[in-house]
């Protein structure tokens, strides 16, 4: 057998690098495991490019209690927090940002600091209730940028088992998370997930179905001539579903990422169910380990975690009442509502925690990601959009 993708300038050999040879007759392939000769000299990067990008949104709903949330000094020896003590093991790995301020105005509760924060733009209006979005919101301008370079051009993720998300390609055009955490371990480390080493999928059956694809998008060219404007936008967002669904099949007949910490996690054993008190703390903890191993994985490089929704009246497990009417109606200081917030800040460093924790070159899968957690206003009973609470962790 003889080693193959060896490079003759510096010493270097691709990450995909192979052993090939005969065996009665046929040809076989081995992939490698990860090698020193794999790395730049400082271990940082592959010697055939650098290590993957990534971007996380976490977010949560109902805001903070802001006297407690904002710490009392700044510096690098700050004290955290009461309410962002739980994130103590992972503090040199976070920066807390104060000061923040959604400038559209709050026309729509729990919805308008989103709206500006994720997409810069004020929301349109159908009714009391009844709204959308006019911008693509910025985790997909970031995918438009980078996400071709991966099986999944974004993810969407949910915690809480009724979330919806704020993930917008345009108006009227959203990215339904999969909170389902079997459903989503299927669709990332089911029968389409090839490990690095595996050979590509060479499946008769998806050559057939590009070729459907392609014919539906020419009907579809043809169709979008004779539409107006507002029809037209909402074929095109049609016809970016189609495109997404066209370079995942090609992606399954591409060799797969050859990423040292990439292997197939086992699947989730916390209870999927829909009940009305979901034990987030167990979903957060099965949905780290997936989101890790999709990142280290290469799967997509955009993912956006929603915890739980803007207005979310989750029953959290030792609360009396839900979430949103708590902030609302608890009286005092609101212990139940400052406990929640502790409880997510939990749940934050359990997927810090889990990143920092999968090894890339020299460093780890945290240092190679940047995630923003926010949530939808400061202090939920005014629905404030000043001092609005914002957290950047990674690299």
């Amino acid at each position: 057998m003889t080693y193959i993708g060896v490079s003759k300038m510096r010493g270097i050999m691709s990450r995909r690098a192979a052993l090939r040879g005969l065996i009665g007759g046929s040809l076989v392939n081995i992939g490698l495991p990860p090698l020193e000769i794999f790395f730049d000299q400082h271990g940082q990067a592959y010697a055939d490019g650098r290590l993957p990008k990534r971007l996380l949104l976490f977010f949560w709903g109902n805001g903070v209690l802001p006297d407690r949330w904002l710490p009392e000094t700044t510096g690098s020896d700050w004290i955290l927090s009461e309410q962002l003590s739980p994130l103590e093991s992972v503090r040199d790995d976070f920066t807390l940002i104060s000061g923040m301020e959604v400038k559209i105005p709050n026309r729509l509760t729990h919805i308008s600091g989103p709206a500006g924060l994720f997409s810069g733009a004020d929301i349109k209006m159908y009714g009391p209730e009844d709204y959308t979005f006019t911008q693509p919101t910025f985790d997909q301008r970031i995918a438009g940028h980078i996400g071709d370079q991966t099986r999944f051009r974004s993810l969407e993720v949910g915690v809480s088992p009724f979330v919806k998300g704020l993930s917008y390609n345009g108006p009227d055009s959203v990215n339904p998370p999969e909170s389902n955490l079997t459903n989503l371990f299927n669709r990332l480390f089911g029968s389409s997930f090839r490990a690095p080493g595996d050979e590509p999928i060479f499946d008769p059956k998806l050559a057939l179905r590009r070729s459907v694809l392609d014919g539906v998008m020419e009907d579809s060219r043809r169709l979008k001539r004779r539409l107006g404007q507002v029809d037209q936008q909402r074929v095109d967002q049609h016809l970016q579903s189609i495109r997404e669904l066209e370079r995942n099949l090609a992606s399954l007949e591409a060799d797969p990422p050859n990423l040292a910490a990439c292997q197939r996690p086992s699947a989730p054993s916390v209870s999927t169910d829909m009940g009305a008190r979901p034990a987030m703390s167990e979903r957060t903890s099965a949905l780290a380990d997936l989101i890790g191993m999709a990142l280290a994985c290469d799967q997509t490089r955009v993912l956006s975690a929603w915890y739980t929704d803007p207005f979310s009246d989750v029953l959290f497990p030792t609360a009396d009442a839900g979430h949103h009417q708590l902030t609302h109606d608890e009286p005092g200081d609101q212990p139940q509502v400052n406990d929640i917030v502790k409880g997510i800040m939990g749940d934050l460093g359990q997927l810090i925690q889990k990143l920092k924790e999968i090894p890339e070159g020299d460093t780890n899968l945290l240092d190679n990601t940047v995630i923003l957690a926010t949530t939808d206003v400061s202090y939920g009973r005014s629905h404030a959009i000043n001092e609005y609470p914002m957290i950047l962790a990674g690299g």
